[in-house]
């Protein structure tokens, strides 16, 4: 069997599933589309495999601090292969400022690079990372994390800071962990996911089923009689089992959070 790795063999995978060329498919070609992609968005959403973890990185400038935001839209948004990618979530982001701008003489962290790291053959960095974790303990017990707000549908990530102040000037590199759909032009290797082919050929059939529920029990030549209903019942069993399925089987694991 040949490997599915584009949107009309995928198409043509699921109508023959159904009885295609053998019987008609009483579906319009648009309405097809509108299940593939329905399906394909229901993938994307719940699928482990339908996301992918990247890091966004940017340098703020001064838009972003008259904005008030970073904008995360998919023609500005690229994932590690380079390729426009969708935010559907922002988890943390790391703001990287120059050590040199930032850092003045009486600061611990100076004063700690100065008497003890000055020469990394001469002194044990082990004190250096040790004090170094244990400052960072000191910052999130007292200062906390930077709080972010994102929305899929508005692709703008809110942080708030003191956007344009010595905390967030313009030039600040900010590293975003995010999580991104997948590319399918970029991957096509999606097209021929299992659960995502029988998923799809269910939503046809149920739209078959709707289709042909207002000829219930019409008699045609030769003796055969339409029954959009038993159809429509045996596709919405279908998408209700696949879809218990995703939620046990193939949906991300739940994330942990301590407060």
């Amino acid at each position: 069997m040949a490997t599915i790795s584009s949107r009309q063999a995928f198409k043509d995978y699921c109508l023959r599933r159904l009885g295609f060329p053998v019987i008609s498919i009483n579906v319009d070609d648009d309405q097809v589309e509108d299940r593939i992609d329905d399906a394909l968005q229901y993938y994307i959403d719940r699928h482990a495999d339908g996301t992918q973890k990247i890091y966004v990185i940017r340098a703020l400038t001064q838009t972003d601090i008259d904005n008030r935001y970073i904008d995360m839209s998919p023609s500005v948004t690229l994932d590690s292969s380079n390729n426009a990618t969708e935010i559907t979530g922002v988890t943390r982001i790391f703001p990287i400022q120059d050590s040199q701008a930032t850092i003045n003489m009486f600061d611990l962290r100076y004063q700690l690079r100065l008497n003890e790291l000055y020469d990394f053959t001469s002194a044990s960095y082990i004190n250096y990372v040790l004090t170094q974790q244990h400052l960072r303990s000191l910052e999130l017990m007292f200062t906390g994390e930077v709080p972010i707000r994102f929305n899929r549908h508005m692709h703008r990530l809110y942080i708030d800071w003191n956007w344009g102040t010595s905390e967030a000037p313009a030039g600040t590199i900010v590293v975003a962990e995010c999580y991104s759909t997948l590319n399918v032009d970029a991957y096509p290797d999606v097209w021929n996911d299992r659960w995502l082919k029988e998923y799809a050929t269910a939503l046809i059939k149920r739209t078959w089923g709707i289709n042909l529920k207002k000829f219930n029990n019409l008699p045609l030549p030769g003796g055969v009689t339409l029954n959009g209903d038993k159809i429509y019942d045996e596709a919405s069993e279908e998408i209700r089992g696949l879809e218990e399925r995703m939620e046990s089987e193939f949906g991300a694991p739940l994330e942990f959070y301590m407060n």
